[in-house]
């Protein structure tokens, strides 16, 4: 990644973690506080983008995907978002809210084989967020909130591709358990908020709002929807 965030009137926050982290409560949560105070905020997930959703889908259900083209049609669909949305809104003075970002790609993907410095060169054009947050969340308690809600796990949410189990629920444990320990190797790389995620959800989004307010100054005026 070549380009800072310091190269934009806007600002760029990330949150990462393994399934079940409590990462996508928390940046709503940080949404609907800019949000109610006024400020220019813009929020996009992964795997999201309407001109890959199709082709996606389809090649999951058929199961065509290999590690290589997994992650090339991921790289495609965040690309996309990243030069009509990402990019012109943070150039625009937007505070940008990313619910997983290239980080998802190089430890799922780097799980499923590929090559981590193909992965990062593939990913080179990308700024670097303001603030990364990482959800770190021991497996019994990520793998209970994902259970309790979701009673069959997709193939690929299971890691069913890799063989590491014929029980989907267990392929599940040892794939996120994979993925989580890849994060934790990109802690000290790429400079992540560490945020732990047994605490209770007010805990957590107290201490999200403190990195927060120190990183941006939000009684900014350039961050005001009508200024």
């Amino acid at each position: 990644m070549n380009v800072e965030c310091e190269e934009f009137k806007g600002k760029l926050i990330a949150v990462e973690g393994i399934d079940g982290s409590g990462k996508s409560t928390q940046i709503y949560l940080v949404k609907r506080w800019l949000e109610l105070a006024g400020l220019k905020v813009f929020f996009t997930e992964w795997n999201s983008s309407l001109l890959v959703k199709k082709a996606t889908k389809k090649a999951k259900k058929r199961n065509l995907l290999t590690p290589t083209t997994f992650s090339l049609i991921h790289c495609t669909d965040f690309t996309d978002r990243y030069e009509r949305q990402i990019l012109p809104l943070l150039e625009a003075g937007f505070i940008v809210l990313c619910d997983r970002y290239i980080y998802t790609a190089f430890a799922r993907d780097a799980t499923r084989g590929c090559d981590r410095r193909w992965l990062r060169n593939l990913y080179a054009f990308a700024v670097k967020p303001d603030i990364t947050f990482f959800f770190h969340a021991p497996l019994d308690v990520a793998g209970g909130r994902i259970l309790a809600g979701r009673p069959q796990l997709k193939y690929h949410e299971a890691g069913m591709d890799l063989n590491l189990s014929d029980d989907p629920y267990k392929s599940f444990a040892l794939f996120q358990e994979m993925i989580h320990q890849e994060y934790v190797k990109m802690i000290d790389e790429f400079g992540f908020d560490v945020i732990d995620a047994t605490q209770s959800i007010p805990d957590m989004q107290e201490k999200v709002r403190d990195v927060i307010c120190e990183r941006i100054d939000l009684a900014s005026p350039c961050w005001r929807l009508h200024q």
